[in-house]
């Protein structure tokens, strides 16, 4: 039998940066909020002590922070009649695990989106009509305005720290910065991380070229800092240990860095570890939940009622918990009704390897997670996509996340992969090797999807999450085109570069690591027919349940999501503040 705990008035499922913006923004409003983490604590000062930190074997290689997936881990599969096998090791994406989630070891880039990519459909059905957008693509707008959600961007900026250079103030150009980023109401908080050597020289080759390049906006904070919770950060020392890994400078914008210190001096807080949520509960109408169940450290059932429960775990956990808790139609490929799991996306990286002319010194061992330069000619809609024949784009750029001896030694293509040639490639490479990134969108289509697996069980006995994804001919499209404009600018700098682009008919390979940048499975919409949360991310099917993370994202474009998330927690919190906790209800009538 469940013991049964004293009701909250909220309960976050997750505690990475969803998780602790919700609870701080409750616990400021005077909600007595309980946050319940799956995984082990962790802080700066202990998880993230130097030297231990600095250990890529430890971190990067075997992944320390990672989550377990022995316990729990998704199946793949690329089609809706394939067979689905458990991903057993971490390839294709790292999922976090322990308090912080990806947010603890993640590298930094924080973006927003451009003002089409919120409203995409009605975007390109407007400029290129709608026989441009493929049948079997089902991408559709987010049902929220960049206008909205301008002010929330600015606010998660200011808690984070990020450093930048604003090239679009309040509808003014700004030399220096993004051109064609949307307009925005401040200045970054801090100035932009100085450039390193590879960044100056990607600069000046697309300036070359004839493009623009500016910084890239960065959670690594440029200077000391104190964000509006009163919580400090130090300047970046550029060491090159971001990504896979506890910053134990304080510089890195995390939720242990910007929210942790001043959330937990609340009174009304309360965070427990070690704390594996199964479901959400519902009471008998099926239309109002009542709070969560959850296994505890010691191997206890507990029930946890909740007035409101916010789902604020990784995108595909949350969808998973959505499944097994019944809320929401799950989606059915074969007929395209459903919603739960519809849209899930990823991103189709690519680039190419550049190497610079011998006696070269990039000292590329200095680095931080989202230290470099980028151009955003060829991301989104900037550009003309009517010869062209595919939807989305890239951000293409040059950055320098450090030189890690075992996983960030590059050599040139046809090198052996041991012995005297392996290493003698390596010590002629490891100076003169830069490489120009070209990240891409990938759109949302029928056919990829998130389900319950019907043979692979957890270690609690649930069903893993089924993973239903393939590359399509729009986003090979895209890739060939936007690698094309990176291998341009590599060009210039040297004529020896190694391209890495996928080909017609390539399929998604777990193998292989890209990025963590999933989305989709629990969208935001104007319609409950093609949507799970309303623009709030409040549930259309039961109002105090909200829905946080990329898993709102109805497909994904050519950024990394950290600041969309962000900004999107803000702009639902202040609607729960101003509106729902007043009146508790559906906020957006279906």
């Amino acid at each position: 039998m469940a013991i049964k705990k004293d009701k909250v008035d909220a309960v976050m499922v997750g505690f990475g940066w969803t998780g602790a913006i919700m609870a701080m923004e409750m616990a400021e409003e005077g909600l007595n909020v309980l946050a319940l983490e799956r995984g082990e604590m962790q802080d700066t000062a202990n998880t993230a002590k130097y030297p231990n930190i600095a250990d890529e074997l430890a971190y990067a290689i075997r992944g320390k922070l990672y989550q377990d997936l022995s316990k729990e881990t998704l199946t793949f599969r690329h089609a809706p009649d394939g067979l689905a096998v458990p991903y057993r090791q971490h390839g294709a994406m790292l999922l976090g695990n322990g308090v912080g989630g990806a947010g603890f070891h993640w590298n930094g880039l924080t973006w927003r989106p451009q003002a089409s990519d919120l409203q995409l459909r009605s975007h390109y059905e407007q400029r290129y009509g709608r026989a441009f957008i493929p049948d079997d693509m089902t991408i559709q707008d987010f049902g929220v305005a960049y206008d909205d959600l301008e002010p929330y961007f600015t606010r998660f900026e200011e808690v984070a720290g990020i450093s930048g250079k604003a090239g679009n103030l309040n509808g003014t150009i700004v030399a220096g910065g993004n051109r064609y980023e949307s307009w925005r109401s401040k200045e970054y908080p801090t100035p932009a991380l100085k450039d390193i050597y590879g960044a100056q020289l990607f600069a000046r080759a697309a300036r070359e070229l004839g493009y623009e390049p500016f910084p890239i906006p960065a959670a690594n904070v440029s200077t000391p800092y104190t964000n509006p919770y009163g919580v400090r950060l130090g300047p970046c020392n550029f060491c090159g240990f971001c990504e896979d890994f506890g910053c134990y400078m304080y510089s890195k914008s995390s939720p242990q860095t910007a929210i942790h210190p001043a959330l937990f001096r609340k009174k009304n807080f309360e965070l427990r570890t070690r704390c594996q949520v199964l479901r959400v509960n519902r009471d008998a109408s099926g239309k109002v939940a009542t709070g969560v169940t959850y296994i505890d450290a010691q191997g206890r059932e507990i029930e946890q009622p909740a007035d409101i429960v916010f789902l604020s775990a990784f995108q595909m956990h949350n969808v998973r918990l959505l499944l097994l808790s019944g809320i929401g139609q799950p989606y059915d490929p074969a007929t395209g009704e459903g919603v739960v799991g519809r849209n899930f996306a990823y991103q189709m990286n690519g680039g190419v390897n550049a190497f610079l002319p011998e006696g070269t010194q990039l000292n590329p061992f200095i680095g931080a997670g989202a230290a470099g330069q980028a151009i955003d000619d060829f991301n989104g809609d900037v550009f003309d996509h009517g010869p062209l024949g595919f939807i989305g784009g890239a951000n293409v750029r040059h950055m320098r996340t450090g030189a890690r001896p075992i996983g960030q030694a590059s050599v040139p293509k046809g090198t052996k992969a041991w012995g005297s040639g392996w290493k003698a490639a390596v010590q002629d490479s490891y100076q003169r090797t830069m490489t120009v990134v070209a990240q891409g969108s990938v759109m949302s289509y029928r056919d990829n999807y998130l389900s319950l697996d019907p043979n692979y069980k957890d270690a609690y006995g649930q069903p893993l999450l089924r993973v239903t994804f393939d590359w399509h001919d729009n986003e090979l499209k895209m890739t060939q085109y936007t690698v094309a404009q990176a291998e341009r600018i590599a060009r210039v700098l040297t004529d020896h570069v190694d391209v890495n682009a996928r080909q017609a008919g390539s399929h998604f390979d777990t193998r292989v690591y890209q990025s963590t940048h999933t989305t989709g499975g629990a969208v935001m919409g104007a319609d409950p027919k093609t949507s799970v949360v309303n623009r709030y991310l409040q549930s259309w099917d039961v109002h105090n349940v909200f829905v946080l993370g990329a898993c709102a994202f109805p497909q994904n474009f050519g950024y990394n999501p950290t600041g969309l998330v962000g900004a999107l927690s803000y702009w639902s919190a202040r609607a729960i503040r101003d509106q729902y906790l007043k009146n508790p209800g559906p906020m957006v009538q279906a």
